[in-house]
């Protein structure tokens, strides 16, 4: 069936629409970041940058890294940029654009996110890196698609709901799982756990400058608190759409997360720019391997 004009816009080139790309312009191996400014922090690694190509926060560059081809896409802060940013790079692989039909064969990309958050743990100080075994969503994006109620991890969602007494006004949270095989690949001897995406920097993350919370401050109430062998690590603003929509789409996602603030002890990296460097550094070296 014929995708409208309307549900898919395109440019006038024929670029997907945000990201203002063509399909041959992306790479199978895309790494992810929030801020545009980073893109061009990780390109410089490249022996060859091939396209530059931006539209509003979304920047793109693609070249090659010790012969591997790879995309870095800044996508901006939240889940709703990650709602866009997912389903125009699953179209550049996915579906015909010239026709407006989906492809009879399926492409998988590789999606790595690297960013930055705040730790739950007092013991995960700030400059630790984290991988994302589990992403919790509690901006409600996952729950606008068809999908089979499964791909839930319910225990994670039962055991946040239970500690924290989450109320009912607010979406209702989703947890999914990151590709083990990225998992295995980059982050294998990283600090893994269960990171919790919020909508907002705020109050969605149970910071108080002049309005009062909603709720009690619940990051406090995951304290220690373990699922499925992992605790509730860190918290940040993208990685649960980046899991959900990866899972229903059909590509392998992974978030790994450098830690600038930590929430118990109230302290705040002074300068992580340079674990930021060594984070990009051991990254690029394991994508050249998938």
């Amino acid at each position: 069936m014929e995708i409208q004009h309307s549900e898919m816009p395109l440019q006038a080139d024929g670029s997907v629409y945000h990201l203002n790309l063509r399909p041959d312009e992306l790479a199978d191996t895309v790494l992810l970041v929030g801020d545009p400014g980073r893109v061009a922090v990780i390109s410089s690694r490249f022996d060859v940058i091939e396209v530059k190509k931006q539209n509003r926060e979304m920047l793109t560059h693609t070249g090659l890294y010790q012969g591997k081809r790879i995309s870095v896409v800044s996508t901006g802060m939240g889940t709703d940029n990650l709602d866009i940013v997912m389903n125009e790079l699953d179209a550049l692989v996915n579906i015909d654009l010239d026709k407006r039909i989906v492809k009879s064969s399926h492409k998988s990309l590789n999606l790595i996110r690297l960013g930055t958050c705040g730790s739950l743990q007092s013991d995960l100080e700030v400059n630790t890196c984290i991988a994302s075994a589990y992403s919790l969503g509690l901006d409600g994006l996952l729950h606008y698609y068809k999908h089979n109620q499964d791909m839930s991890e319910k225990e994670i969602v039962d055991r946040f709901i239970e500690k924290t007494a989450w109320r009912p006004v607010f979406p209702y949270p989703y947890a999914v799982a990151a590709s083990d095989d990225l998992l295995q690949q980059i982050a294998f001897d990283m600090s893994k756990g269960i990171t919790v995406t919020a909508s907002g920097f705020y109050a969605p993350q149970c910071r108080m400058l002049r309005l009062p919370l909603g709720m009690p401050d619940f990051a406090q109430q995951l304290i220690n608190v373990e699922c499925k062998g992992f605790k509730f690590t860190n918290m940040e603003m993208e990685t649960s759409a980046l899991y959900g929509l990866s899972k229903l789409l059909g590509h392998k996602a992974l978030t790994v997360c450098l830690v600038i603030a930590n929430r118990p002890n109230g302290t705040f990296s002074e300068d992580y720019k340079p674990a930021i460097g060594k984070l990009i550094e051991t990254v690029l070296k394991r994508v050249t391997k998938l």
